[in-house]
């Protein structure tokens, strides 16, 4: 099944630099950028609407990654006039936290025809029970299917043996740096749980970017407690520099406020790595149910406990990450990929799930 990649060149930072309205090559991937002209959170960019209405009958299928954009719309309204299928993946947009999120703007932009756009697509995409559940219950349109993110569980992860044991057990945060993460709360209770001596070797690694601001906040918090050795900030992490942390954590943790679903859970279990996160995470009903690792509150106090219980038992962590690399397998790409062409299959055939 063949298939082209169209975008705009927005990014949260700016604009992407590629090349514009020509395949090329990003991150190994093909795809065609065409400019947004204003506005990176709309994504107006009349060149790629104007590029799908003249190109989107030569497709079978169009699978739009989020809502609330004119990207996004202008690809519904293209596919709706040339009568292609096409399926729609909200990224979380229609939880109910969500919408409330910029609630006038969202409001409008559904009763203008994003609710029309949802309802007439083949199927709504979730990544997981709980966004599924969440989003149909916010927004009362219920042809939604769940077919999780995959995960490439080819060496190294899956084989690669831990190596934990020569250096200083640490806490992982792999997250984008912002106050939904909860991670401001999870240094207040990490700092806390270290203060039983038998826990005074742990050390919190931040990797991540995102908000200046909120960063600086983090920074000033620590430096205040007198814990600047304790709790480090490599930055971003990708490719070998990630997969070396994985490999060498304890502990991952996501004490998210929201997340549809918590990519870095699934690539922590496939190294083994044992997991903590909040209920409010998509993935934090299988983790509770598979005791692939630990659901807390995010609170200092619940967090607190479950970190000095965690940090405190090896062999607990051991068994919780050996079933975290049996969870995660439901994610490997090939299966994901068998579920998302079953998807496309019933799409095309004009069958509405």
């Amino acid at each position: 099944m063949a298939g082209q990649i169209a975008s705009t060149d927005a990014e949260p930072r700016g604009r992407i630099r590629v090349e514009l309205a020509t395949p090329t090559a990003y991150q190994d991937v093909p795809v065609i950028f065409f400019k947004r002209q204003w506005s990176e959170a709309f994504k107006y960019s009349p060149q790629l609407a104007g590029w799908l209405n003249r190109n989107v009958s030569r497709f079978d299928l169009v699978h739009i990654h989020g809502i609330f954009s004119h990207a996004c719309f202008s690809a519904a309204t293209a596919c709706r006039r040339s009568g292609i299928p096409y399926v729609i993946r909200p990224l979380g947009n229609l939880e109910d936290r969500s919408l409330k999120q910029k609630s006038l703007r969202k409001k409008l932009f559904l009763n203008l025809g994003g609710n029309r756009m949802l309802r007439n697509a083949a199927a709504i995409h979730y990544v997981c029970e709980s966004e599924k559940r969440r989003s149909e219950t916010a927004i009362g349109i219920n042809h939604g299917i769940v077919v999780p993110l995959g995960i490439d569980l080819s060496p190294p992860s899956l084989t690669k043996e831990r190596n934990i044991s020569d250096q200083r057990p640490y806490l992982l945060v792999l997250s984008r740096l912002q106050p939904s993460k909860g991670i401001d709360v999870l240094i207040e209770a990490f700092l806390a749980a270290r203060e039983d001596k038998p826990l005074s070797k742990w050390q919190l690694v931040i990797a991540g970017k995102g908000s200046s601001h909120y960063e600086a906040l983090l920074k000033r918090k620590i430096k205040a407690r007198g814990a600047t050795d304790t709790v480090l900030f490599p930055g971003w992490l990708e490719g070998e520099a990630k997969a070396r942390r994985l490999n060498q954590a304890s502990l991952l943790a996501l004490p998210s406020h929201h997340d549809a679903f918590g990519f870095c859970l699934v690539e922590a279990m496939s190294y083994g790595v044992p997991v903590i996160a909040s209920p409010e995470v998509g993935l934090a009903s299988e983790i509770a149910a598979d005791r692939a690792g630990w659901i807390t509150a995010v609170e200092t106090k619940s967090l607190t406990d479950t970190l000095r219980s965690a940090m405190s038992d090896e062999s607990e962590r051991r068994m919780r990450g050996a079933a975290g690399r049996q969870l995660v397998r439901k994610f490997d790409w090939d299966e994901v990929t068998d579920h998302l062409i079953r998807l496309y299959e019933l799409a095309i055939r004009g069958v509405t799930v």
